[in-house]
């Protein structure tokens, strides 16, 4: 009997299948963050649930279940050091799935799929503004020649005094 047994086929075999959500797995966790279609996306989500719940774990049996599945070590040691870290007082809910559009080639429904990882706020120290090395017309330096980085009146003020000097 098949009971329990349905799943979304995505018009594709099942090794397309497995790889193709390996790879988009993949790219979520590399990258927090991407678009794909609304079918894939919803299948995608409960995968990369598993695997974060896999991860929560920690032990070597849940690693090489989790690589078993994204074939990329980069990424397991990521999931497990970085994302897991982040959603250790959380039961379930780590992904977030948002309507984004229709694709303009065939009309396709995307979404956008995140982790839904906290994005922390880092203070930026509010230091000296850089000197622009232009003068104030937009001339180089050489272009610009001795007056380059001088406030116009006080270059007009020194050709005054050199022409007085010269006479």
């Amino acid at each position: 009997m098949r009971h329990g047994k349905h799943f979304k086929k995505l018009g594709v075999n099942k090794s397309h299948r497995t790889a193709m959500l390996s790879n988009l797995a993949n790219s979520l966790i590399f990258h927090n963050r991407i678009k794909t279609t609304t079918a894939r996306a919803k299948v995608l989500q409960s995968k990369v649930e598993r695997l974060i719940t896999l991860a929560k774990r920690g032990d070597l049996s849940a690693r090489r279940r989790v690589f078993a599945v994204l074939r990329n070590r980069d990424n397991v040691k990521k999931l497990f050091d970085e994302v897991a870290g982040e959603f250790k007082n959380t039961n379930g809910g780590y992904t977030r799935r948002a309507f984004y559009g229709y694709r303009l080639g065939d009309g396709a429904s995307l979404s956008v799929v995140e982790l839904n990882i906290e994005k922390k706020v880092v203070e930026e120290s509010k230091g000296k503004k850089r000197k622009k090395t232009e003068s104030p017309k937009g001339e180089t330096k050489k272009a610009a020649g001795k007056t380059a980085g001088k406030t116009p009146k006080k270059a007009a003020k020194k050709k005054v005094k050199e022409k007085a000097e010269s006479e």
